[in-house]
């Protein structure tokens, strides 16, 4: 739970980097509650799309941010530029890419600040009280 509220308290941040593990928790977590509540949605109002559609969009609007922000995070801690989310705008093919980056080993210490991984417990618990 630590790991997917981490994503919400860097809101609006797109600087620094994120380990793989806040990441991929961040997302799984979007993922488990986007389909549970489409289920819930599908089953509480059979004959009436309405609700459903309007609450996932809605879900979707505000995950936005903080999702791209965790991602160029991600790109971030292999040491890439967050342009390369746009890699994800091509048709078919283009979340292939950006799969395989957020998959990857964090690099030492780059352009984008220290080893998330690596950092002493004392930064770590500063970082986390924010």
């Amino acid at each position: 739970m630590h790991w997917y509220l981490e994503g919400f308290r860097n809101y609006f941040n797109f600087s620094g980097r994120a380990r793989r593990k806040e990441y991929w928790i961040f997302t799984l977590g979007n993922f488990v509650i986007f389909w549970l509540s489409a289920i819930l949605l599908v089953s509480l109002f059979p004959n009436n799309d309405t609700p459903g559609v309007l609450f996932l969009f809605v879900y979707g609007v505000v995950m936005f941010l903080p999702s791209l922000s965790i991602t160029v995070r991600r790109l971030h801690d292999i040491g890439r530029s967050g342009w390369w989310n746009l890699l994800a705008l091509i048709p078919l093919i283009g979340w292939i890419p950006i799969f395989v980056f957020t998959c990857m080993e964090s690099e030492s210490d780059n352009k984008y600040g220290p080893n998330p991984r690596k950092l002493p417990a004392v930064y770590k618990e500063e970082t986390i009280a924010r």
